[in-house]
This record gives structure tokens, C-alpha cells and sequence, in this order.
């Protein structure tokens, strides 16, 4: 890390600002110069531990962050693990009727494409499973 800038800390999970994601793989992510293994959700308001479980199926109140940031959020971006999964028809609703358009591909996909949005300024967020 460079001389003079400050060290961020990640409080109760969650780390404040738009980070672009540095590294995925073994099990968790690497952004904001510091790692987290397991899931996370990028919103325009930091970065944060998403506690769902790679393995078990997504549910609404999964997204419960990501709705109450839905005035900022334009396009979602769902990274589900090595291979997409579609996400249950009560979660597209949800996100349909929040205004927030969605796009689920793999989870390297998803970082990937979250920051060249990110690095265009678009209004997009990331919920992203981990991958070994």
C-alpha cells in the first residue's frame, strides 16, 4: 500500500466506498487492499459480507440489502459460483419491481464485468458467491 494513504478496516463486515474487485478465487475476494473469504455484496455504499452459503439456494431476504440501496442501483450483477444459475422466480420479481435490472452469469463474469461498469461510473452493484 502506498505511503500515506490511510488503512481501511473492515467493521461488522463492511467496508465503506466503491472498490473495484482485485482478485476472486480460493473461497473469497480480494478488494479495498484487504481479502474476505465467503460471499459478498458490492453496493454503492461499500463493500460487505454477504452470509449466504455457495452451495444452498438463493432466497428474497438475501436481497434485502440490495433493495434498500435500489435508488442508487441500476443493474445488479449476480455471480453464482463456477457456472450460472438462474436465480428463483421470486427474486427476478422482486428485483423487477424494485427498478433494478439484473444480469446472473458466473462469478469471474460478474467481477469482471462490474469493474469495467464501475470504472465506466455506471450505477451498478454485485452479489457475488465465492469460487474455489
Amino acid at each position: 500500500m502506498p505511503r500515506g494513504e490511510p488503512v481501511r478496516q473492515l467493521h461488522d463486515g463492511f467496508v465503506p466506498g466503491r472498490f473495484a474487485i482485485d482478485a476472486y478465487g480460493r473461497g473469497g475476494f480480494r478488494f479495498a487492499d484487504m481479502s474476505h473469504r465467503g460471499a459478498i455484496l458490492a453496493l454503492p455504499s461499500g463493500v460487505r459480507r454477504w452470509p449466504v452459503e455457495a452451495g444452498a439456494g438463493l432466497t428474497a431476504a438475501d436481497f434485502e440489502l440490495v433493495l434498500a440501496e435500489k435508488a442508487a442501483i441500476d443493474t445488479l450483477l449476480v455471480g453464482t459460483g463456477d457456472v450460472p444459475r438462474l436465480l428463483a422466480e421470486d427474486i427476478r420479481w422482486l428485483l423487477r419491481d424494485a427498478g433494478i435490472g439484473f444480469d446472473v452469469m458466473a462469478t469471474g463474469a460478474a467481477a469482471r464485468t462490474y469493474n469495467i461498469m464501475l470504472g465506466e461510473n455506471r450505477r451498478v452493484a454485485a452479489a457475488l458467491l465465492p469460487v474455489d
